[in-house]
């Protein structure tokens, strides 16, 4: 390397500076400099195909700014250049990269780009993390965008989608990246993102590589990874089961060889209650009890006894230590024997008591299980007057007053916002809860699940109160966001004409705005000598909907098409 002065017209910037090929960098903290004493740091540049050329592979904003006082003055003095060695674009990688985290960080997704060259031109990951003094795991981090989309990469770079959405779409195949693409650009969609677009790519049964008991790479079993590296799940539930299982007996084997008198298992998905337990060390009959999550988690519990027991100690009495199991009954691949054929003898059995099935379906859709994953219709929306104007409605009022008649029922906090994902309480105890309750109180509990859950603005909200016959006017009156809302001239004109008539309308076709909501106001109110009209709904908010022009754009009106299109769908198919 050697250091000279180079002319400005000599000089261009290479593909391998990390700023090749974007808009003119920001140079407003160097500008001011440059323009007062010029250009004091060396560039580094390289020899180019031309002769007595120069590429520039770090020292862009410096080049850019001296460009534009070069403009403002009339003349270019010549850049002070470090030249690098000819051919070495690994070494001006690096370079480059060096000067611009140092001087001003750059995203990961232009580091993605040059840490890929880098790559290519034969570093390591292990060189790399060395050269930018940086742990090995972040290099990894950012050269893991590489299997993402270029689409996905830009998203990101924008700061569109979170760090946590990119770390799940690493683990994405290129299919899963195209249909989440295609939910995030729709505006009606549901597009999953975060810890909810892990449960979609895994459809809710994601199990943590870092809950299993046993060695995850001596076991052979298929793992997907983020390519950031931080996250390992296993692609298959089952074969995770069959081996976590077979580990917990093992564990179970062990603590008996310790001297523990008794090991307990609880079965999968039950909850150990530390409330009902006390502890109690080995010699005095204390138990271990191995508490297997759903989740994969193992948590286990070392001396323990019953609070009954724990009294009979306190007495002086002795506690029958359970007989030493060598070995258990039945072998992991028998369990999943039995339980197979149990599970297939239910579901067909189920099929002759609906009563039952129905219970069960409700308890699932409040509780969830590792198969089931309910969502709430979150009403979201950016105006905090549309906001509170629903809090506040009578409609809210109503379900709010039956929806903690139905927390009561179930024995729910009666604070709980929600009945469903509303509890903790255990899915079999749910279950167990509804078969006591008559079918009309099953029903109260699922209309309100069914009303947290029911989307809206869907074709389905329309096809509903169709069928039972919703008079709006009984739940809704015009308020002050409805009026703000409105802010359509010919929109105003048209509803002016429906509530106060025609000649009123034509009358006030040239008022501003909040004249024409004003007369609006005054027939709904009966106020100012106009005419009281009762029970008015516009036709958008109403069942059936209509619009009031033959522009597009009204949601209710769309979503009813969709529903009479479907029905109509539906008998011509029954026909």
């Amino acid at each position: 390397m050697k250091l000279d002065f180079i002319d400005l017209g000599k000089l261009s910037i290479s593909k391998t500076n990390m700023r090749y090929a974007k808009k003119l960098p920001d140079m407003a903290d160097i500008l001011p400099t440059v323009r007062a004493r010029g250009v004091l740091v060396p560039l580094i540049v390289r020899p180019n195909c031309a002769e007595g050329a120069f590429e520039i592979v770090a020292g862009a904003r410096r080049f850019s700014a001296a460009a534009i006082v070069a403009g403002e003055k009339g003349d270019a003095e010549p850049l002070p250049c470090a030249i690098l060695e000819e051919g070495d674009d690994a070494a001006a990688l690096e370079a480059s990269l060096i000067e611009n985290v140092a001087r001003r960080d750059a995203d990961e997704v232009t580091q993605w780009v040059s840490y890929t060259r880098l790559v290519r031109e034969g570093r390591s990951i292990a060189d790399i993390s060395d050269t930018f003094e940086m742990p090995e795991a972040m290099v990894k981090r950012i050269l893991a965008l590489g299997n993402l989309l270029p689409r996905i990469r830009s998203l990101y770079a924008k700061e569109k989608i979170r760090a946590s959405t990119v770390r799940h779409l690493t683990m994405a195949s290129k299919s899963q990246q195209r249909t989440w693409l295609a939910l995030f650009d729709d505006a009606d969609a549901y597009c999953p993102q975060g810890q909810q677009l892990k449960n979609w790519l895994f459809g809710g049964g994601a199990i943590s590589a870092a809950h299993a008991l046993f060695d995850v790479e001596a076991s052979g079993l298929v793992i997907i990874a983020d390519l950031f590296g931080d996250e390992r799940y296993f692609a298959d539930s089952d074969a995770f089961w069959t081996a976590q299982l077979a580990a917990v007996e093992e564990q179970r084997a062990r603590f008996l060889d310790a001297g523990w008198n008794e090991v307990v298992v609880l079965p999968k998905g039950g909850n150990f209650r530390e409330w009902e337990h006390r502890h109690a060390a080995k010699h005095k009959g204390g138990r271990v009890y191995i508490e297997v999550r759903d989740s994969g988690e193992v948590d286990i519990h070392e001396g323990y006894v019953t609070a009954k027991e724990a009294v009979r100690l306190e007495k002086g009495e002795k506690i029958e230590a359970a007989p030493k199991a060598s070995r258990p009954e039945l072998t992991s691949r028998m369990q999943t024997y039995i339980d197979l054929h149990r599970h297939a003898a239910v579901r067909a059995e189920l099929t002759s008591h609906p009563a039952v099935a129905l219970r069960l379906m409700v308890a699932h859709a409040v509780a969830g299980s590792p198969l089931w994953n309910v969502r709430i219709e979150p009403q979201s929306t950016k105006d905090d007057d549309v906001r509170e104007s629903v809090e506040v409605s009578r409609a809210e009022a109503v379900f709010d007053e039956k929806r903690r008649a139905v927390l009561a029922l179930l024995g729910f906090d009666a604070e709980e916002p929600t009945v469903t994902s509303g509890n903790s309480m255990p899915l079999a105890e749910l279950y167990q809860r509804l078969l006591d309750l008559p079918d009309r109180a099953v029903m109260d509990v699922i209309a309100i699940v069914m009303g947290e859950t029911l989307c809206a603005g869907s074709a389905v909200v329309e096809a509903v109160g169709l069928q039972i016959g919703i008079d709006m006017a009984a739940w809704w009156s015009a308020d002050d966001a409805f009026f703000t809302g409105i802010r359509d001239k010919a929109l105003l004109t048209a509803v002016v004409a429906e509530v106060g008539g025609t000649e009123v309308a034509t009358a006030n076709a040239k008022e501003k705005g909040a004249t024409l909501k004003a007369i609006v106001r005054d027939h709904l109110d009966g106020n100012n000598g106009r005419t009281k009209v009762e029970g008015w709904v516009p036709r958008w908010m109403a069942f059936p909907p209509a619009a009031y022009t033959k522009r597009s754009g009204v949601g209710t009106a769309t979503a009813h098409t969709e529903a009479v299109t479907h029905n109509a769908k539906a008998q011509r198919e029954a026909a």
